[in-house]
């Protein structure tokens, strides 16, 4: 009897099939004594439960960092990471950095000079002055 090997399953294309999230971990730093992370304590105390409940996918740790800024961090599929510094910042704004963070993709910030982004030049060709209506000389 021969083996059959698994078929191969195409590879979602715009947005198509299964979404996976480029955040693969995001870290949180904060230290106990500096006034600057009373915000980040508080986050950790009463956001974070219910911020690693709402993600399962993103690998959180909490790190502390004394005599340091609190930060966080995150880590991309593509290798890159992104630090955000919350220094003197409300725990209801660290939700939202986190939530920025997780959305993120790990790319640059580029600026967009086309507004569509393509594989195909043109759905029409490429254009020469020969098109349309025959010109005679």
């Amino acid at each position: 009897m021969p083996l059959q090997a698994l078929r191969t399953v195409t590879k979602s294309q715009n947005g198509v099939g299964a979404f996976i999230l480029q955040c693969k971990r995001m870290e949180f730093h904060y230290c106990d004594w500096a006034g600057s992370s009373r915000g980040m304590n508080a986050f950790l105390k009463s956001h974070l439960q219910a911020f690693a409940k709402a993600n399962p996918q993103v690998e959180i740790t909490v790190s502390p960092r004394p005599g340091r800024h609190p930060v966080v961090r995150g880590l991309y599929m593509n290798g890159r990471e992104k630090a955000v510094c919350v220094r003197n910042m409300e725990p209801t704004e660290i939700v939202q950095k986190a939530t920025l963070l997780r959305d993120a993709n790990g790319e640059r910030l580029r600026r967009v000079t086309k507004p569509v982004k393509s594989m195909n030049e043109s759905v029409r060709g490429v254009w020469d002055p020969f098109h349309g209506r025959q010109h005679r000389v």
